[in-house]
């Protein structure tokens, strides 16, 4: 029996048991050296830790709370969280033009490169805004700006960097080793958000210097994190990932007839477009899952980007106790992951998603009672949190891992595209609604909205219950 360690930031042990998977038609993993899937999982989760670090600037609650600062309304709070959703509609075109590509690892520093490079000229900006050349209103339509530019570049890469991902990492650990790898991002959010919402609270030149600071180290790591790839085994598409290695000393003739072999291999698997598109009509499976995704996605964005929002300004909370919140929903989910990692692997995902989606969708009614005093603040807040931790972990791990068994080896990225493209458009229009209900109050408002997207989740899981989970 084979086995592989993987070091993570937590002491955790992943092992791999017989890696080498059954030899199969254009099975890639099957072809990689254990050691070289052993250097890829260390890398791949190195680079979700650094990762994490710049999310912490450029998304979640310090982002944010700079917008609160700059008096930023509820309908920007809806853009910028639809705008992340709504440019996963260009996902398709990322996939179509990441197979016309040759290397994985060289598509992805095009795209989530500059994307992250962009951010820094928000905090060229921030500067601006010290020195009377940026005023706030101006610095709120920058931010919405860089959003959606940098994650318009990020939409055009996710697809090929799943794929990428699912070639690597074996079919029958995806399970434990997702769990693992969210561990370690959920761990670097356990420890580095609340110190990053202290040194922004208490920077002592302003809250909106403090953020430029953090943005700055979140963009340096995010960069790092791009150099980790660089360790993962390359893939090229047009050979549809089909993993060659470093080739020994061989004749011109051995390369020859191995370059006439992959460019066969990429012909036979890469049908025309009329093909793929019936292919994926006749996929009813995913057409199934595609109608869940999609439903869901709108339901949990009905209210999902306004629980900061309700904090910040409603409940007037200082952003260091909700950086503590969110601190401990982190601890949750790095707590939990491993555990749904293992139960996924044993009983499959869709039981979880339907059982988890179930308390996920009466989790906005318990915001119902909350309100400004000691009570909600140090007890009812951090259940929430610690409860919404430990069951989106089961969520978001699980929908990864049935999307990986749904999508066909062949054009997976496309697959991959499709379903973030309509579960953005889903997502995009469920913020956009959103944020309008907010602004009428006969229409009760954001606790009218949370109560809303609580009916609308558990309607969205109807569709899963015909969902077949393969191999199960």
């Amino acid at each position: 029996m084979n086995f592989v360690q993987v070091e993570t930031t937590v002491p955790l042990t992943l092992e791999i048991s017989q890696i080498t998977l059954p030899p199969t038609a254009f099975s890639p993993t099957s072809r990689i050296p254990k050691d070289t899937i052993r250097t890829s999982l260390r890398a791949s989760t190195t680079d979700s830790v650094l990762a994490a670090v710049y999310s912490l600037g450029t998304g979640g609650i310090l982002l944010s709370n700079f917008l609160v600062e700059l008096g930023a309304s509820p309908v920007v709070f809806g853009m910028l969280s639809s705008i992340p959703m709504l440019v996963n509609l260009v996902q398709p075109l990322g996939a179509y033009l990441s197979e016309r590509c040759t290397s994985r690892f060289q598509y992805s520093l095009r795209t989530h490169g500059i994307g992250r490079l962009l951010w820094l000229v928000l905090v060229i900006s921030i500067a601006g805004v010290s020195w009377g050349v940026v005023n706030t209103h101006q610095l709120v339509i920058l931010t919405l700006l860089i959003v959606l530019f940098s994650n318009l570049l990020g939409g055009l890469g996710t697809a090929s960097w799943l794929s990428w991902i699912a070639i690597i990492v074996p079919r029958q650990l995806r399970g434990r080793y997702f769990g693992i790898r969210n561990s370690a991002a959920s761990l670097t959010n356990l420890v580095c958000v609340p110190m990053a919402g202290l040194a922004v609270s208490h920077w002592y030149g302003g809250t909106l210097q403090g953020y430029g600071v953090i943005l700055l180290v979140g963009i340096v790591f995010g960069i790092m994190g791009l150099g980790c790839q660089y360790f993962q085994v390359d893939m090229n598409p047009r050979s549809e990932n089909t993993y060659y290695g470093k080739l020994p000393q061989t004749s011109e003739i051995q390369l020859e007839v191995a370059k006439d072999e992959s460019s066969e291999v990429a012909q036979s698997i890469h049908p025309p477009q009329n093909q793929l598109a019936n292919s994926l009509w006749k996929n009813s499976n995913f057409l199934r899952f595609l109608l869940y995704f999609s439903f869901w996605t709108l339901a949990v964005s009905l209210s999902g980007p306004f629980f900061n929002l309700y904090m910040l300004d409603r409940l007037d909370l200082d952003v260091s106790y909700v950086t503590i919140y969110n601190s401990l929903q982190a601890g949750a989910t790095l707590l939990m992951l491993i555990l749904w990692g293992k139960l996924a692997d044993k009983i499959g995902n869709r039981p979880i998603l339907i059982c988890i989606g179930i308390l996920v969708a009466a989790t906005p009614l318990l915001w119902l009672g909350i309100g400004v005093n000691h009570l909600d603040i140090w007890l009812w807040l951090p259940l929430l949190h610690i409860l919404s931790g430990g069951t989106w972990a089961a969520i978001d791990l699980c929908s990864n891992n049935i999307q990986l068994a749904i999508a066909p080896n062949k054009n997976q990225s496309i697959y991959f595209a499709i379903a973030a493209a309509v579960a953005g458009a889903s997502g995009a229009l469920g913020t956009t609604i959103g944020s309008f209900i907010i602004q009428f109050a006969q229409f009760g408002g954001l606790l009218g909205l949370f109560a809303l997207s609580s009916l609308f989740r558990l309607a969205a899981l109807v569709p899963l219950l015909f969902v077949k989970e393969p191999e199960r």
